[in-house]
C-alpha cells in the first residue's frame, strides 16, 4: 500500500503540543488538558498542581504515530515518568527500534516497529482516538472490578497506577475507520505489586482487523476495603464533574 502524505486532518494532536520540531516538551497544562479533554482521564498524576506530575503516556503514543507513522506491529515500553518541560527527541521515522530520550540521553520510552507502514490520516486519527478513549477509562471502569476480584486495592492516599507497555498488531492498513473492544483482562499479584493486562480487539466495519494489549503496574497494594474504594471512585468522579462544570462555564 503506498504511503500517504499526512495532512492537517491528522494533526488534532497539535492542540496539545507543537509536533513540527524534532525536540518536543510539554507543559503541565498541555498534559492535563490532553488527559481530561481527549482521554477523559482524571488520574491525579495528570493534574496541573500534582507534586509528581506526569505527562500522559497516551500523549507520547499519539505524538509518535502522528510524526513517524503507523506500522502494522508496534510496541511502546515505558521506562520513566515524563514531567513537564523535559525536551524529548521524537522520531520522524522508526527503523525497527527507537528510544525516546531527553538532552541527557535518559530513556523514557522504547518503541519497536515492524511491518508495513502508513501515514493515512484517517486511520491514525481513528486509532489514536479509539485507543486513548479506552485507555483513559481504565480506572475506575476496569481496574476496580479486577481489584475487587483479587481482594486488593491501591493506596487511597497515594494511588499509583503506572503505564508499563502497550502493543498493537494490525492485520491490514487499508482501512479508514477503527474502533476498540475489550477482549480480556487479568491481574496477577506479587506482594504489594500487581500486574494488570488489558487485551483488546481492533475492529473496522464489523471486522476484527487487529489486536492489542496494555500492561499496567499497580504499586502499594493492600487488603481490599469497600469504603476506601468507594471513596476513591467518588473522588475521581467528582474531579471529572468539577472539571466539566468549570469548562462549561468558561
Amino acid at each position: 500500500m503506498p504511503e500517504e502524505v499526512i495532512s492537517k486532518e491528522a494533526m488534532f494532536i497539535e492542540q496539545y503540543c507543537p509536533i513540527n520540531s524534532e525536540n518536543i516538551s510539554f507543559t503541565r497544562q498541555q498534559g492535563s488538558d490532553f488527559a481530561k479533554q481527549v482521554a477523559d482521564d482524571f488520574n491525579p498524576l495528570h493534574n496541573v498542581e500534582a507534586k509528581r506530575f506526569c505527562v500522559p503516556g497516551d500523549l507520547l503514543f499519539s505524538v509518535i504515530i502522528a510524526k513517524s507513522g503507523l506500522h502494522k506491529e508496534m510496541s511502546f515500553n515505558f521506562s520513566g515518568m515524563v514531567s513537564d518541560n523535559i525536551a524529548l527527541t521524537f522520531p520522524n521515522e522508526i527503523n525497527k527500534c527507537f528510544d525516546l530520550v531527553d538532552d541527557k540521553n535518559k530513556t523514557y520510552l522504547t518503541v519497536e516497529a515492524s511491518g508495513e507502514k502508513t501515514r493515512c490520516p484517517s486511520l491514525i486519527n481513528a486509532l489514536t482516538k479509539a485507543y486513548v478513549d479506552f485507555s483513559g477509562h481504565t480506572f475506575p471502569d476496569i481496574l476496580v472490578k479486577l481489584m475487587t476480584e483479587k481482594g486488593v486495592m491501591i493506596n487511597p492516599a497515594r494511588p499509583m497506577v503506572m503505564y508499563q507497555c502497550m502493543k498493537i498488531n494490525l492485520e491490514r492498513l487499508d482501512i479508514k475507520t477503527l474502533s476498540l473492544q475489550l477482549a480480556q483482562t487479568s491481574l496477577s499479584i506479587e506482594g504489594k505489586r500487581g500486574d494488570a493486562w488489558l487485551e483488546f480487539d481492533l475492529i473496522s466495519e464489523g471486522e476484527v482487523v487487529g489486536h492489542g494489549k496494555k500492561h499496567m503496574l499497580l504499586s502499594g497494594l493492600r487488603e481490599y476495603c469497600q469504603d476506601n474504594v468507594d471513596a476513591m471512585v467518588t473522588q475521581y468522579k467528582n474531579s471529572k464533574k468539577n472539571y466539566s462544570a468549570v469548562t462549561n462555564n468558561e
